[in-house]
């Protein structure tokens, strides 16, 4: 069972970072593309190259319609997609000044308690989700810009929000089997300590 979880987590994660690198090569062009249509259109270029400057103007050069919300839509999606990775493999940030000097058994009670809020919370974030979904379906909502449907965004983040419940779960569940029988059943992956 870890070893589905663990490649269900790998694989929104992998799927977070396509989406990410996307919408950085996305801004990247849409900043130079603005860059370009202010130069194209400043008095040293339509002084010196008028013709040109028109041309490169009228195929469109420019910033990319709507980047910021596609960028926008996109990184909610790439969020959801990276938490179940983080859960599974314990990387969440702690803050462990006082933690480190308790006894196994408390420590395992607080992760327990902790990993079962933070599915619960999963949970909840994910059915929330579902409602903006189909409330934003239902009344047709779209983009200012692109008019995309709403709706595509919160479908997308909802994949994500589901997965991230499933993997919270899960190692919820592992979390109070190993503070109910002492043992250590998935062991802490890379988590960061500050």
């Amino acid at each position: 069972m870890h070893a589905f979880m663990m490649g269900l987590a790998r694989l929104m994660a992998i799927l977070g970072g396509i989406v990410l690198s996307v919408l950085i090569l996305l801004t990247c062009v849409s900043v130079i593309g603005r860059s370009l249509n202010g130069m194209f259109h400043s008095d040293f270029m339509t002084g010196l190259a008028p013709g040109f400057s028109k041309w490169m103007i009228d195929i469109g050069v420019g910033p990319v319609n709507g980047d910021f919300e596609l960028v926008e839509a996109g990184v909610a999606f790439a969020i959801f997609a990276f938490i179940p990775l983080c859960q599974i493999t314990a990387g969440h940030a702690s803050v462990d000044i006082f933690a480190n000097a308790f006894p196994k058994w408390m420590d395992k009670t607080l992760r327990a308690v902790t990993e079962v809020v933070f599915a619960a919370v999963l949970i909840l974030i994910a059915v929330q989700l579902f409602d903006g979904m189909m409330s934003k379906k239902q009344y047709g909502e779209t983009s200012f810009l692109i008019e995309f449907p709403i709706w595509w965004a919160y479908a997308a983040s909802l994949v994500g929000a589901v997965v991230s419940s499933v993997v919270a779960v899960y190692m919820a569940v592992i979390r109070v089997v190993e503070m109910a029988t002492g043992r250590t059943l998935v062991e802490e992956g890379a988590g960061a300590e500050h």
